[in-house]
């Protein structure tokens, strides 16, 4: 996903700037507290002198009391002035990381299915914590000392030149050098960023994958494989963080060889001077430390020019989920649903997951009445799921169009179509939230007794009320303290509440064994009444209520009609249902 485009890049980089230049005011009463710590360190390498001269060489005690007090008051100065630019510049990063992780989550909710299934979860994951935390460094750590260090070079170079301008001359001869390892090195370390934090977010993503599935890894026996694999995941994890290391190490090193050369300089020329008679000690120490004081901003920048690099890496990886386009595309006025009346037509519609992948499903024609049970049958992979998303515009058709009421899907706004549409899926989705929350996630504005009535028709209210807070129990993640029945007559309560004439059933009890699966059964035969439903089923001995049946093989109707008609037909329907029966089992 990621995008090279140097003019993609310096985008990027100005919308971050046009973020932080929001808080202006913040940054100018940052700026202001920068500049009296760079005030003080330059007034520090200016108390040398009368230190050297007056005290130790003079030996004047009237002074011996005076720059005591002022050094007293230059630190005052300058831990005031740190502290609060530390808190103003995190403040303002701080803001600006709740920002990309807020942005990052809404729009990752609001991008299609497609993007979810193409994505990794824990890659997502990994840019809303571990990316949006190395932004944080770049925009307040890197931002505080890029200020700090360039007001107090001017202090120093403001002390250097009202001290001794010749030798000031002659310090600047080196000083250009100690730039180099800053450009050099900051690109490595941005490679390296980019590979760490790929790399990161693979190992998020296998985490979430091997916690997820830890069950079958520990009945199948392979802890001792999954262990090979996550030494080998961090293995490359190390490999990249050690380069970085190396190009971090060495930069720091460098520039301090490079500003030796340039104090040595210094020691050389400046002593001279002293010894001629030109300059006093006390003039070059101030200058000496004034230049020391000064090569040591310089030397920071390197780090700071990592820091930044980080972040700009991690800020591309950010921007490229920000700037993600949805194929899901609504129009600037959408139609909103006023009908009572809800019919469902599939006009020619074709429809495929990719462009180099042959269609899942391929020129369906198909009317579904109001309040019609349509059953979709068939082997894996023969459209049904694929048929059904196409309804709540989880995905779009290739051709043709899907209709509801009479409208265009594509003509209707997204939230007035799902609004009217509900879904109980083979895998019940539940949040780790109380019983009551998970039922009232179908109503937000659900009152509790409606809540309660929901529960009852799902047939749920009974063990509901068995657990020791009742509805306010919690269930863990995804229900994980539920049965497979429970958790799905959880989800029926869902769906009842919402009351949307549109439903969906995506083999809603292909999970279960018989016994709960009469159970559920039950409830959603209250359920589907007086809603216009598709069903789609394994189990045949489950739709035999179904008003219509339909059957999809590779993409395409093959046939349809009641049970009693299909079965009389003696094709691929009545074989299916001969199978079924004749093993004695309930799935195909």
């Amino acid at each position: 996903m990621e995008k090279k485009n140097p003019k993609l890049t310096k985008s990027r980089q100005k919308k971050i700037i046009s973020l932080v230049s929001k808080y202006w005011k913040r940054l100018l009463l940052a700026a202001f507290c920068m500049i009296i710590v760079a005030g003080a360190n330059g007034a520090m390498a200016l108390l040398v002198k009368p230190v050297m001269d007056d005290i130790f060489i003079n030996r004047n005690r009237d002074m011996l009391l005076i720059i005591p007090g002022i050094a007293i008051l230059v630190f005052f100065l300058k831990g005031a002035g740190s502290y609060g630019s530390e808190y103003l510049m995190n403040y303002i990063g701080e803001k600006i990381i709740r920002f990309f992780r807020d942005s990052l989550y809404e729009k990752i909710i609001d991008l299609p299915i497609s993007f979810i299934h193409r994505e990794k979860t824990g890659a997502l994951m990994s840019r809303i914590t571990n990316d949006v935390n190395i932004v944080k460094g770049m925009v307040s750590t890197a931002v505080i000392n890029l200020f700090r260090d360039f007001f107090s070079v001017i202090a120093f170079l403001f002390v250097i030149f009202y001290r001794d301008w010749q030798l000031a001359l002659g310090a600047f001869i080196v000083l250009p050098l100690a730039f180099y390892p800053i450009v050099l090195f900051g690109r490595r370390v941005r490679k390296f960023s980019t590979g760490t934090q790929e790399t990161m977010a693979d190992l998020n993503s296998f985490l979430h994958e091997t916690f997820t599935g830890s069950k079958i890894i520990k009945i199948f026996n392979l802890q001792a494989f999954e262990k090979k694999r996550f030494k080998e995941k961090t293995q490359v994890l190390f490999r990249l963080e050690m380069k970085k290391i190396i190009a971090k190490a060495l930069s720091s090193p460098i520039m301090e060889f490079l500003g030796g050369l340039g104090i040595a300089f210094i020691i050389w020329f400046g002593g001279m001077r002293v010894i001629n008679g030109t300059s006093t000690p006390g003039t070059f120490f101030s200058f000496l430390t004034a230049v020391m004081m000064l090569y040591d901003p310089v030397k920071k920048l390197s780090n700071l020019n990592n820091t930044i690099q980080e972040g700009i890496a991690s800020a591309t990886r950010i921007f490229d989920i920000l700037e993600e386009e949805s194929d899901i595309k609504e129009k600037q006025s959408p139609e909103i649903i006023t009908e009572s009346i809800f019919d469902v037509e599939f006009d020619h519609v074709s429809f495929s997951y990719n462009d180099n992948e042959a269609p899942a499903l391929n020129d369906i024609n198909l009317k579904v009445a109001p309040g019609e049970v349509l059953a979709l049958v068939g082997m894996s992979g023969g459209g049904k799921t694929s048929l059904v998303n196409l309804v709540p515009r989880l995905y779009d058709v290739t051709c043709g169009r899907v209709l509801i009421a009479g409208k265009n899907v594509k003509d209707i706004s997204i939230k007035s179509l799902r609004d009217h549409i509900s879904i109980v899926t083979q895998e019940p989705i539940l949040f780790n939230e109380s019983v009551k929350d998970n039922i009232r996630y179908g109503k937000m504005d659900a009152t509790d007794l409606e809540i309660e009535n929901a529960a009852k028709a799902a047939y749920a209210y009974e063990f509901i009320q068995g657990f020791p807070k009742g509805f306010d129990t919690i269930i863990g993640e995804l229900g994980s303290r539920l049965s497979g029945g429970e958790k799905q007559r959880i989800c029926i309560a869902r769906a009842l509440i919402k009351d949307a004439p549109i439903l969906i059933l995506d083999e809603a009890t292909s999970a279960l064994d018989s016994q709960a699966e009469r159970v559920v059964q039950k409830a959603l035969e209250n359920l589907m009444k007086g809603r216009t439903s598709f069903v789609i089923a394994h189990r045949l001995s489950t739709i035999d209520y179904a008003s219509r049946i339909i059957l999809l093989k590779n993409g395409a109707i093959k046939e349809q009609g009641t049970h009693e008609e299909l079965m009389a037909q003696k094709g691929d329907y009545f074989k299916l249902q001969t199978m079924q029966t004749a093993k004695g089992l309930n799935s195909v």
